[in-house]
């Protein structure tokens, strides 16, 4: 009989702690050992030339989100498979909060997209788009208390976009009930200047989705985000950090000791602005259109100075697919006369690892 059920043999090995050439011996569906030869195995697999590691965590995802006039091209099903295509066997997506509704019940009803359809583990975050004084003092504390233990707040877009008042009050309540809050960071007021401005101009093309949303308009959010952290005593993440600049904000507030943790993601190692252009300014750059855009290829030596000297904490897809044709989709009828109106979100969470090692 076989000292091993399986043998993962010639693989790059990637723990926690190390990174090694080694085999693999796997007994009862555990880890038995790691050692220079493992032959003696009912089976084996030749992983010759490939990293092998543990299932990776995509910690920010969006799937089954309903936003109006747009159709998310992901449910649970498809991209869990994605997920798994991609070296992923956990995802954490977001139970969003519609204006005006229950958190609670936009939980409840979340998890009736998600009940039997995942192929991989899950659990959520939450959006919070009302910080109504029952969500704050009733249905958030609740929900902390039953694990979910990660929100979301927006600086931006109209039906989501939180003004800082409301935004030191759901950091109050976090600081409270000892949760995180996750930041998307890009100034309201700046990106709507900039777009009507644009649009005055009659610049539209999918391009200037990333003109009207410049560094600035992140570093800017990011500081604030980190003034109201740090005001409150919470522990804060902003998410997908674009470039150098708002990279350069949680770099100081990390060096001053706050509880400032920093997420990237694919997109910003992988694009850049030009890529928006599509051909000769057509519709077709509306496939790369997410927020905050991707940037420069400078930026990208910022975004691998940050993985590199542990400003990121996390490295996720901020996979948010949308379809492309269609009245629901990125070239809606809307979307072809203004970049505004282009569904903001692009796929990504089955290229994350082999993006981020390759």
């Amino acid at each position: 009989m076989a000292q091993f059920d399986l043998a993962i043999r010639g693989g790059t090995v990637v723990t926690a702690a190390d990174v090694t050439r080694c085999d693999i011996g796997v007994k009862d569906g555990r880890i038995a050992v790691l050692a220079a030869d493992v032959s003696d195995a009912a089976r084996t697999i030749d992983a010759t030339g490939l990293l092998v590691m543990p299932g990776g965590i995509d910690s920010h995802v969006h799937l089954a989100q309903h936003t109006p006039g747009a159709r998310m091209a992901d449910g649970f099903e498809t991209g869990s498979r994605s997920a798994i295509a991609g070296g992923n066997t956990t995802i954490i997506p977001f139970a969003l909060q519609p204006r005006g509704a229950s958190l609670r019940e936009s939980v409840k009803a979340y998890h009736k997209e998600a009940d039997g359809q995942s192929l991989v583990d899950y659990g959520f975050h939450l959006i919070v788009t009302d910080p109504s004084p029952t969500v704050l003092g009733q249905e958030l504390p609740a929900l902390v208390a039953d694990g979910y233990t990660s929100f979301k707040v927006f600086m931006t877009y109209d039906d989501m976009v939180l003004n800082d008042r409301e935004l030191l009050e759901v950091f109050d309540c976090a600081r409270r009930e000892k949760a995180l809050v996750m930041v998307h960071c890009e100034g309201y007021d700046a990106i709507k200047f900039m777009t009507e401005r644009l649009e005055a101009a009659g610049r539209t093309a999918p391009y200037f989705h990333a003109v009207s949303r410049p560094q600035t308009v992140e570093r800017e959010a990011a500081h604030r985000a980190i003034s109201h952290s740090e005001l409150i005593d919470v522990p804060i993440m902003i998410v997908h950090v674009s470039g150098r600049e708002a990279m350069e904000q949680i770099r100081w507030a990390q060096q001053r000791g706050l509880k400032v943790y920093g997420e990237t993601c694919t997109q910003y190692i992988s694009l850049t602005a030009d890529d928006l252009k599509g051909l000769n300014m057509d519709e077709s750059g509306g496939k790369y259109v997410c927020s905050p855009p991707p940037r420069t290829r400078l930026d990208w030596d910022a975004i691998w100075e940050g993985i590199r000297t542990g400003v990121f904490q996390t490295f996720s897809s901020d996979h948010c697919p949308y379809f492309y044709e269609g009245d629901a989709g990125k070239l809606n009828a809307r979307a072809r006369t203004s970049f505004k109106w282009v569904p903001n979100g692009i796929p990504g969470v089955e290229v994350r690892m082999p993006v981020l090692f390759s």
